[in-house]
This record gives C-alpha cells, structure tokens and sequence, in this order.
C-alpha cells in the first residue's frame, strides 16, 4: 500500500493499484475518435438477461426473489444452466445473504442442488457493512481476490445502503447509493445483482413498481421485476436495461426444489386459464379468426370460445372487429395495409482506416484499510 490516495486499475487484465492523479483511460474523443474504436461485447452472467455492470432485481416479499438469485449464483459459480435451461460460462460468485442465517442458506442450498456437489467457487456471507461504512471496501477485497469473478448479489438493498447524507433529496440519496455499488461494477467489469422490493400499489408500467424514487432504476444498468400470483407457480420476469433487450418471460417456479424454471413461449400462455391460453395461442398464429374458427381448431365447444373472447376483449386480452374477427392487441386488423417506410434522400457512410482498442473509462474504488477487520 502507498501512502498517496490510490484506485484500481486493470493491467493485462489483473486489477493494479495507480495514484489518483493518473488518468488511466481516456474520458473524452471527437466523434470520429469515438466512432472508430472497437469494444469488446459485454460480458454476460446470464446470457440474454444479466449483463456486467448493475442489475436491480425487485419483486414484492416471498414472491421468490431470494430463490432466483440463490439459483442463478449456483449456477454461475459451478457452470450449471440457469433458469434450468441458459448455459453459462462458470466463475466466482460473491452472494451477500444479508436476511439469512447459516442454517436457512444450507437448507435452501440443499434443496437446489438436489445432491449435487456445492460449487466451491460461491462465497456466501450473511453479514456486510453498508456501503459508506466499509461495505464497498470488503466487496473491492473480494473482487481483487476473485480477478476472473462473473457475479456478485446483494440481497438485499436495503441492508446494505447505510444512513442518508444530511441535505439531499430522496431522490438524490437513493441515486447516490445505487451509485456505490455500479461504481464497483463498472469498475471491475463483473455483474451485480441489487436485490429489492416494489411497491405495494401496482402499476401498468413494472418500472414505477419499484420501491424509492426513480433515483433506483435510473441508477441501474438494467432493472428486472419478478411477478407472481399467490398460490400460483407461474410467474413473469420482466426484464429491461442499457445493454438487455426489453423483454418478458414466462417463469415456473417448483417449490420442493427450490428452483425457478424458463417456460417457453409467452407470459401469457402460462399465466392465463387453460381455455385463455388456448385460445390466445390460436390467435397469435392465425390473427382476425372468428370464434368458430377458434372452436374448429381448439376442440373447445363454440358457445364456451363465444363468451370467453368476449370476456378477453373485455380485459384487454384480445381486440375484436365489427365482424367478430379477434386478434391479439398490437395485431393489424383485418384488411390493414402496413404502411410504407419513407425512403431518405442519401444514405450516411462512414469509413475509418484505424480501429483503436477502446477501453471503458473506470471509476475510482477507495482503498481498502491494511487493518479492515471486515472478510468476505
């Protein structure tokens, strides 16, 4: 350690202490600069769906947030499928229990596992000091151990954000604490996985579900809500972010294991009845149908497709016509003629002789005291 205030910086991969004053990497370019560098793809801790950099996993109490982040570091950390069926590249994970005990951490490991040997790459701990007081320096230590670590989870948020500096707003506080932890996954290029809570009133848009101003969510890379009904095991994983796709995905949850599971096709042909889902289904693949056509090809019973297309056009499950044609909401009507894309006047080109590595400019982490008493 140097007595000059210091921060990391990675050198052929591993993470090297520099003075503050250094200045790493570059911050700053002209556009054609900017324009002809060439950056490697994000590196993923779930493909499709968790990507290096911040993740905010909220979803309402026991709706199962703690089994999904539990299962997804078994997997990461021993090169398991994720979701039972997303293959994964293997490494360290970091996963921070901070509302368990020893004891439900090994019955709930158990469960998931179902026999299989525990992956000695997880590192679990059910204690960490908030981020202000030491919190950000433990992690750091850890991820200096761990160079080629793929995932860290925090569960949950609350536990870990520490007290609220005097004169700012909520929004600026809670801006300010999310901001600790994507300073520690930008700066070490490793997927973080915030574990919070939503709001108890619902919302048609899942982004203003989660619990605290949007100083939370504009604060995260990427935000993904859990949903699920009482007393159902199907739920729905909605997913958005700055580097993930907008999404949603059919989840099925089995709690004698412990495991959440990716369903295919749609939310809506798991989370509806049977008779919904059926018919949902015939009309996503055959669009403006009557409700005879649907009862042809179903084999339900025409008056039972009659009232419940009229029930799903009521709820906003599906739209129908003057005729009686249903479709699925965003579908074309019958006889709609898609409209033309206007043609531009000249087509923008740009060449560049010279591609440049680029580098990601990285965020100090503040040293970690030689006497810190705190281990991960």
């Amino acid at each position: 350690m140097t007595d000059q205030p210091t921060h990391l910086r990675l050198v052929n991969g591993d993470a090297v202490q520099a003075p503050s004053h250094a200045v790493p990497f570059r911050t700053s370019w002209t556009a054609d600069e900017l324009m002809a560098m060439t950056f490697p793809e994000p590196r993923w801790a779930v493909p499709g769906i968790i990507a290096e950099g911040l993740s905010l996993l909220a979803g309402p109490p026991k709706v199962g947030k703690s089994w999904l982040s539990l299962g997804l570091g078994i997997a990461v950390a021993g090169g398991a499928k994720a979701l039972e069926v997303i293959e994964l590249e293997p490494g360290p994970v970091l996963y921070l229990a901070l509302e368990d005990t020893a004891r439900r951490l090994q019955n709930r490991m158990g469960k998931i596992l179902g026999g299989q040997p525990a992956p000695k790459d997880l590192t679990l701990a059910t204690t960490c000091p908030t981020l202000p007081q030491g919190g950000e320096e433990a992690i750091a230590r850890w991820l200096e151990r761990n160079a080629n670590a793929r995932l860290v989870v925090i569960d949950v948020f609350a536990k870990i954000r520490g007290n609220t500096a005097p004169g700012l707003s909520a929004y600026d506080a809670d801006y300010t604490a999310m901001s600790r932890v994507k300073r520690l996954a930008d700066t070490y290029g490793v997927a973080v996985v915030l574990v919070h809570h939503v709001r108890k009133m619902a919302s048609e848009d899942f982004l203003s579900e989660v619990s605290g101003t949007n100083g939370i969510a504009g604060a995260a890379d990427a935000t993904l809500v859990l949903k699920r009904a009482r007393g159902t095991a199907d739920g729905v994983l909605h997913v958005t972010g700055r580097d993930v796709e907008e999404a949603e995905y059919a989840m099925a949850f089995q709690p004698a294991v412990g495991i959440w599971q990716l369903l295919d096709g749609p939310p809506e042909d798991h989370t509806l009845s049977d008779t919904r889902a059926a018919i949902a289904r015939h009309v996503r693949a055959n669009p403006n149908s009557t409700p005879k056509a649907i009862s042809d090809a179903t084999g339900l019973s025409h008056e039972n497709v009659r009232k419940t297309c009229q029930r799903m056009n009521a709820d906003g499950q599906l739209c129908v016509n003057a005729t009686g044609h249903y479709r699925l909401p965003g579908t074309p009507p019958q006889g709609a003629v898609p409209g033309v894309p206007a043609v531009p006047d000249h087509t923008a080109t740009s060449t560049n002789a010279n591609h440049p590595e680029g580098q990601p400019a990285l965020l100090p982490v503040p040293a970690v005291p030689a006497d810190e008493e705190t281990h991960l």
